[in-house]
């Protein structure tokens, strides 16, 4: 998964989680160079604790800058998020002597250098550490400097760091979508982070020269998203029968939401095609019917395995 991509996920995705409880800027500026911190996060009370996102939320209990990597963060990249740190506790105490006040210590950031891993010579070097009152893979660096890593390969694996593990790669990726799986259909945050998850598929299908990892991502998430759709069209005509909606709007609503449905498979077929072999010829657009007719469990496969030549092959016997 390209830097970009997965930046521009993390993003999205911590904004997801964090926006309902409090101000979240990203990017946000700073001053000096144009520098920008990947998330700023300010909650609406001071001290308030995030329960339902578990590990995360405590992170989140006051300001706190997040510089999520998609590879494993190097000394000079941690280094870097330091001096966007201090570039902002600076701007910050100047505004104090301005005002001629001093700066309220609530209100001084906390930065989270959230990692899959790193090598212990650069936790070494940082003088990171962790400790009694954090889960393993929270090393925390001098007090005064208010920093963290957050090596998520070595997080438990508990509901807890559930929303933290998604930012992972590979296997630890993929079992914190299981677990994702498994939160009641209802739960907003397993809805609101299927979007964005979503989102990210739509991206990497857009990307030349998706590789294998990515490719198991799409086929992972795709049916996933698809349910969870689904479930939402249940829930919403179930509550139109339960409030008497006349059986004319009943119908509508539901053809309404099908055809809606049936839109977001034929856009990403669309973008798989074009994704897999650029420009959809005619010979391309004459399958899109065909594969509308299958389940994003079986036409995904297809999409990422097969050929154009094979593809093609198959649709024709089929027809």
């Amino acid at each position: 998964m390209t830097r970009f991509i997965h930046d521009q996920f993390a993003k999205d995705y911590l904004e997801s989680l964090l926006s309902p409880y409090g101000e979240v800027l990203a990017p946000r500026r700073v001053v000096s160079e144009v520098r920008e911190i990947d998330v700023w996060f300010a909650p609406k009370q001071k001290g308030e604790r995030i329960l339902s996102l578990g590990l995360l939320g405590r992170m989140a209990a006051t300001s706190s800058m997040f510089e999520p990597f998609r590879n494993p963060a190097t000394s000079d990249e941690i280094c870097y998020c330091l001096l966007k740190l201090l570039l902002v506790r600076g701007q910050w105490q100047r505004e104090a002597n301005r005002k001629k006040t001093a700066p309220a210590k609530s209100a001084n950031p906390k930065l989270w250098v959230l990692t899959p891993t790193v090598s212990r010579s650069v936790l070494l070097g940082l003088g990171a550490n962790t400790k009694p009152n954090w889960p393993p893979g929270v090393y925390l660096m001098a007090a005064s400097l208010r920093t963290a890593i957050v090596v998520i390969h070595q997080l438990p694996e508990t509901p807890d760091t559930l929303w933290l593990r998604l930012l992972g790669r590979g296997r630890v990726q993929k079992r914190a979508i299981d677990s994702l799986e498994l939160l009641p259909a209802n739960d907003p945050i397993r809805s609101n982070t299927l979007k964005v998850l979503y989102n990210l598929q739509k991206n990497l299908a857009f990307k030349a020269g998706v590789d294998q990892e990515d490719r198991e991502l799409i086929m992972r998430l795709a049916p996933l998203y698809e349910q969870d759709r689904e479930q939402v069209f249940r829930e919403g005509q179930q509550r139109g029968i339960e409030q008497g909606i006349q059986q004319g709007l009943q119908q509508g609503l539901q053809q309404g939401l099908q055809q809606g449905l049936q839109q977001e498979r034929r856009l990403s077929i669309e973008n798989l095609l074009r994704s897999r072999f650029g420009s959809e010829d005619e010979k391309l657009a004459a399958i899109v019917e065909p594969l509308l007719a299958l389940n994003p469990e079986e036409f995904v496969p297809l999409l990422l395995q097969l050929s154009k030549e094979e593809l093609l092959e198959r649709f024709d016997k089929a027809s």
